[in-house]
């Protein structure tokens, strides 16, 4: 093998190493965590600002990143070729192609490939100051390509919709927390987080029936019993009926009163905030916070009392249920066996259905909303149905309202089973 032999086949090697830079370039950038490069650079990493405002003109980057790779391949064939053809002048051609196949495939699109996509932000961050280079050189096919790419969206009509919507945005947390980057107590935060605008005041109030509230003209006597009673730190106060709510009383400032014996009921009553049903609880929470409020009362269309909402509701939409020392622990969902539970009457209904891993396409909030509607009338202990193969049992009431239902899940085999059975 003379020299120029040798120089030739040190320059395909060149060529395939090159052809994998590119390959491996194409394929960092296009899998690159942006977050994790804006992370770096504002730590200073000046690779990271770079290589996130070459990302930013990804046309331009994809069209140098191509041409670069195919004129390199299409050289690499050439060379080959030439080789081939001076060894084996009749198969020259056939056996070039064959080994470039090969070779490019190997060390120009798969290894390289493979290895970018492991640690891309690492490898694109190497390449940025090379690849600048490239585009400055290639900027005038840049422009052309560009043009091309306005005239092909014109004639076709694409829309550029790549905001990430809040689904996505979900199954990226829920993504992160199976990958291990997150715990599940972290997840539920944030999916919590996001969910926390769709939410109305409807969805979280305590309903009037559950209302713990006195008369102005009653004596204070009871409203002492109350507060020892309930262990509430606010107690709302009406006049006449609980539609006509006139203010709240802080239990400081009642014992305060009981000492110094010289105010009256009406004299330590704090005004309330009244607000819809359909108002979203992000902007309760900041009404709530420029009132220096810590209870509103949610008002029905005809201007009665629906029930009241807190501070403290609010937060346990995000952090889960908040107690105190003086509360009792209660669960809404308690399993009793095996696809069995005891479920309270105002437990979230959308909570039972995903703990079955059931969708969950009812309209009422509560179980014992849902259970009445499909019961059609007021409910009894006893009483029974089955719905999203859930079979339902009215176990205790409080009042004319479901106080436990038992839920019993039907495994889809169970169905199919019985419906043999039946046949």
């Amino acid at each position: 093998m003379d020299s120029s032999t040798g120089l030739i086949i040190i320059w395909l090697v060149v060529l395939i190493l090159c052809s994998a830079y590119f390959s491996a370039t194409e394929t960092a950038f296009s899998s690159l965590n942006k977050i994790r490069l804006k992370n770096l650079m504002h730590e200073g990493n000046k690779r990271a600002a770079l290589t996130l405002r070459m990302s930013e003109q990804y046309d331009k980057l994809l069209s140098s990143i191509l041409i670069g790779n195919n004129v390199v391949n299409i050289a690499a064939s050439s060379v080959a070729t030439v080789v081939f053809l001076k060894f084996f002048p009749a198969y020259g051609v056939t056996i070039s192609t064959v080994v470039m196949t090969v070779l490019v495939l190997i060390f120009g699109e798969i290894s390289p490939k493979s290895l970018a996509k492991e640690r891309p932000e690492s490898f694109a961050m190497f390449s940025a100051p090379i690849l600048r280079v490239i585009m400055t050189i290639l900027l005038p096919f840049n422009w052309l390509f560009g043009q091309w790419k306005i005239l092909l969206n014109k004639i076709f009509k694409t829309k550029d919709d790549r905001g990430i919507t809040e689904q996505e945005l979900l199954t990226m947390v829920e993504e992160a927390q199976n990958e291990g980057g997150i715990d599940a107590q972290e997840g539920d935060l944030i999916k919590s987080a996001i969910e926390f605008n769709d939410l109305e005041t409807g969805d979280i109030l305590t309903p009037r029936v559950d209302l713990t509230a006195i008369d102005i003209d009653e004596d204070p006597q009871a409203l002492y019993r109350i507060f020892m009673e309930s262990n509430f730190s606010r107690i709302p106060v009406y006049k006449d009926t609980i539609d006509n709510i006139v203010g709240v009383v802080h239990q400081r400032d009642f014992f305060i009163m009981l000492r110094t014996r010289g105010q009256k009921l009406t004299d330590i009553i704090k005004p309330v905030i009244f607000v819809s049903e359909s108002i979203k609880i992000s902007r309760l929470i900041k009404h709530l916070q420029k009132s220096q409020a810590h209870m509103a009362v949610v008002t029905d269309e005809y201007g009665g009392t629906m029930g009241i909402v807190t501070m403290e509701d609010i937060l346990e939409e995000l952090v889960g249920e908040i107690w105190d020392e003086h509360d009792d622990v209660i669960q809404d969902i308690e399993k009793l066996g095996e696809n069995e539970y005891m479920v309270l009457g105002g437990a979230d209904v959308e909570e039972v259905f995903e703990l079955f891993g059931l969708k969950c396409d009812v309209e009422q909030n509560t179980v014992n909303g849902w259970a009445m509607d499909r019961l059609e009338k007021l409910p009894e202990v006893g009483d029974s149905f089955i719905d999203h193969n859930l079979q339902v049992t009215v176990k205790e009431l409080d009042g004319r309202r479901i106080g436990k239902v038992l839920i019993h899940f039907i495994p889809l085999e169970d169905d199919a089973s019985s419906d043999e059975d039946d046949k």
